[in-house]
């Protein structure tokens, strides 16, 4: 089913978020108040207009209301970061993802009401020092302390081979699902 986002800030996060929902064939909408930023994007999304989100008018003639989601991307401006998200909120946006610049930045976010906080800079520099020291993982989300979605390079003993051969559970600990994916582990797994 195809969404609408709105996606406030195109600088490169922002841009990057707003190509990637595009990529996948929703529709998107770029605000940013740049009119250059807007020109350079305005091609590869569904709109894109040169506006002040930090103003109440703006944020009420978008209808904010209307989108599956609202990425806020506003870079080093961490004041019109705050009092965009407070406009978002009293609009009535749906759901909210904002890009913080610092702990105290994502806490103030999370804090009025964002749904979900992200730290570019300090999750990328995570992954990668996680690639680095473990070059077999090539993807994780965690999902708790206690949980996580790791990919893996499979090690070339296990190529070619179904999960019920391997035999994890009885070697390993893990709990497999229905449709044979690793739901659990009562250990964990170091590559």
């Amino acid at each position: 089913m195809k969404k609408s986002f709105l996606v406030v800030g195109a600088g490169r996060f922002g841009k990057s978020v707003a190509l990637a929902i595009g990529e996948a064939g929703h529709d998107v909408m770029v605000v940013d108040k740049d009119e250059a930023l807007i020109q350079e994007i305005s091609s590869e999304v569904t709109d894109a207009v040169a506006a002040d989100a930090t103003s109440e008018s703006c944020i009420k003639a978008i209808g904010v209301r209307d989108f599956d989601a609202v990425v806020l991307a506003i870079g080093s401006d961490i004041q019109a970061s705050i009092m965009t998200a407070i406009l978002l909120i009293e609009n009535e946006a749906r759901y909210i993802a904002a890009k913080a610049q610092t702990e105290l930045h994502g806490k103030v976010l999370e804090k009025i009401g964002v749904n979900r906080v992200v730290h570019p800079e300090r999750d990328m520099g995570h992954k990668i020092a996680r690639s680095l020291i473990a070059p077999t993982i090539i993807d994780m989300i965690e999902l708790s302390e206690e949980y996580s979605v790791v990919e893996i390079t499979a090690p070339a003993e296990m190529v070619g081979k179904s999960l019920l051969e391997l035999n994890l559970r009885a070697r390993h600990g893990y709990l497999l699902s229905l449709f044979g994916e690793i739901v659990a582990a009562k250990q964990t797994f170091r590559p």
